[in-house]
């Protein structure tokens, strides 16, 4: 037997597929015939809309895919403004609803980041405006969270910026990362029913030491911004600072960075490693640059100026060369690197760029959309065109890489 609740949820989604039956088919079927016909450039079809009238005035901070659902995804919600910080909301919505969210969670602070478990896909973590963390069952979906720190248990004392699950730990317990404005990098784990931290690094700017009273040594703090960890060296990840600089950081050594990178001069808003070019990192400001780098140079190999502050980065999860970019005047902006180094093929008004600034970007790991989330806390899903998504010729043994083309 299923709850009255089930029911309920199946009837909404049976009248929803009704009543959006022209976008589902152009979600399934559409493509673009003009893309024959175009010089190797292509278009970002909108599809849904999302958007909850409890998260109206909240902009969209965080956007992440269920890695076993793909058609499910987490928002969070907050404020990017910190004179109105107000309250928080992590909604998870699916393609086969688009009028409601399938869950609902309210916090009193602004959500900031969030991350989804790839092994536990229900356990969804987030990063608090006010420095909190806090873990999220799905599977127990009560309004508060299944973990969260406290002043007690060493939370952040500014906004956390990101957060990303990591593998278990040697006892097989669940742990993740935080990065935040107060120069932490801290490990989480969850034993039995709290969290337990350890400071991995603590951020300081290069070069900014002073000598304080009685011969004190004083550090200027840097502000962690965004972090990605290696996709194969387990201990090797980024950290991005409110100052420009990229730190390449390891678990092992918390006392001094592997390499430094003067890559901005603004803060650096995301750092993301390429899923198949495992020296390849991209990085954006909003400095109103896009930069991609190989990390055992210290000048970046492309450098893309699109004329506004750029919010979010995303890779591809079908090229190691297509990546898409959005900026505060209500843009998205698509590169294929094996077809023009110097140009997006796609360059597109998502949203109408005086009313909103899009905030963030993801695609999604197996249909060809992406999702954009903007200041005004809509979501829109995006469907990509046959030339924004073509899948890259073989060569295998090309600097190392047998699946994808890599950038020459």
């Amino acid at each position: 037997m299923i709850s009255p609740t089930q029911a309920a949820k199946i009837v909404e989604r049976m009248v929803n597929q009704n009543t959006y039956d022209d976008v589902a088919q152009d979600f399934k079927y559409y493509e673009d015939a003009a893309d024959e016909f175009r010089d190797q450039e292509g278009t970002l079809l909108p599809l849904w809309k999302f958007q909850n009238d409890k998260a109206k005035r909240l902009a969209v901070t965080a956007l992440c895919w269920n890695p076993k659902y793909n058609d499910l995804f987490a928002v969070g919600h907050g404020s990017y403004d910190f004179m109105k910080q107000s309250r928080g909301m992590l909604l998870l919505y699916s393609m086969k609803n688009p009028s409601f969210p399938e869950y609902i969670f309210s916090s009193d602070s602004g959500i900031m980041c969030l991350d989804m478990h790839v092994d536990y896909p229900y356990l969804v973590v987030v990063g608090h405006y006010d420095g909190n963390v806090a873990v999220y069952n799905l599977k127990k979906p009560q309004a508060q969270p299944a973990f969260r720190s406290s002043a007690k248990s060493g939370k952040h004392t500014d906004p956390v910026w990101q957060v990303k699950w990591q593998k278990d730990d040697m006892d097989h317990n669940l742990n993740f990362f935080s990065v935040s404005s107060d120069g932490r990098i801290v490990s989480w784990t969850l034993v039995k029913s709290e969290l337990v931290h350890t400071d991995v690094i603590k951020l300081k700017v290069e070069g900014s030491s002073s000598e304080g009273l009685e011969g004190l040594q004083l550090h200027t703090v840097g502000c962690g911004t965004a972090f990605d960890f290696h996709k194969e060296i387990d201990y090797m990840f980024l950290v991005g600072t409110e100052e420009g600089k990229i730190y390449k950081c390891s678990k092992v050594y918390s006392s001094q960075f592997l390499d430094t990178y003067d890559a901005h001069n603004m803060a650096v808003d995301a750092v993301i490693w390429n899923p198949y070019h495992t020296k390849v990192f991209m990085s954006c400001s909003s400095d109103w640059t896009v930069k991609i780098w190989d990390h055992t140079i210290k000048t970046p190999m492309f450098i893309y100026d699109l004329n506004s502050a750029v919010g979010d980065v995303a890779w591809a999860p079908y090229s190691s060369t297509v990546f898409a970019a959005v900026t505060t005047n209500g843009k998205a902006h698509v590169f294929d690197l094996s077809i023009n180094k110097y140009e997006p093929i796609c360059s597109q008004p998502v949203v109408a760029k005086k009313k909103n600034k899009i905030t963030h970007v993801k695609f999604n790991p197996i249909h060809p959309i992406m999702i954009v989330g903007d200041d005004r806390g809509h979501i829109t899903c995006l469907k990509l065109s046959p030339n924004l998504r073509k899948m890259p010729k073989v060569r295998p043994g090309k600097f190392g890489l047998s699946k994808r083309q890599s950038p020459e």
